[in-house]
């Protein structure tokens, strides 16, 4: 069993679009967060939603929206997402090498803000600006599609990550996203992450509460 103080956050991008609504009404009291992937088909290859569907979200749920901006030009919609119900974003480190004012765009907001990283991008690349997150979110699969297998080689950057967080005192959150399952998840929490980003592993299975408590290691 993983421990109670780790927060799933399932991914939107796996769930039936037909029946959003009763999809997160059914896992609403089971999970911390949800996770919604906006892609504009140039930074990733491929289209998914944007701000319609996070404002359609907010209509139905309390639960924290938490928006994965795998976009080419994130600050030029920050407000928007803020207005349409995020509470927070996630920018990645490949388009912004410098995220210094969409940190700062963000904390005006009010938004949580964390700085993603792709598989093959070393933690260094995000360390200067981890103090001004709240949350780093590290990619286990490539960005832009769901359905792919863990990649492990991504574990050792997340014990990394972890370890700078708790050498600097700090209470950010660590968020694992792309292949996360019951079979990785206590990988995942055994490396330092306490957020669990989960898509099909959720929404893909015939009883997505069954599913959340097999991700928790409780059957």
């Amino acid at each position: 069993m993983i421990p109670s103080a780790v927060k799933i956050a399932p991914s939107l991008l796996a769930a039936d679009f037909a029946n959003l609504g009763e999809e997160v009404a059914r896992i609403e009291d089971h999970v911390e967060m949800l996770h919604l992937d906006v892609m504009d088909g140039h930074f990733v290859p491929n289209i998914s939603f944007g701000m319609p569907v996070v404002t359609a979200v907010r209509t139905v749920t309390r639960l924290p929206l938490d928006c994965h901006l795998m976009t080419t030009n994130p600050v030029d919609y920050l407000e928007d997402f803020r207005q349409a119900g995020a509470d927070s974003v996630s920018v990645h480190i490949e388009v912004l090498p410098d995220p210094t004012k969409a940190m700062e765009r963000s904390a005006e907001l009010g938004l949580g803000f964390a700085v993603a990283i792709n598989p093959s991008t070393p933690f260094a690349a995000i360390e200067p600006f981890v103090e001004g997150c709240s949350m780093i979110l590290v990619m286990s699969v490539e960005p832009g599609f769901g359905g792919q297998e863990f990649i492990d080689d991504v574990l050792p950057k997340v014990e990394q990550a972890r370890s700078w967080i708790e050498d600097h005192q700090l209470d950010t959150d660590l968020q694992i996203d792309g292949g996360v399952d019951p079979d990785t998840a206590s990988r995942c929490v055994a490396a330092g992450a306490n957020v669990l980003v989960a898509g099909s592993a959720v929404f893909g299975q015939d009883d997505s509460v069954e599913a959340i408590r097999r991700l928790r290691g409780e059957t």
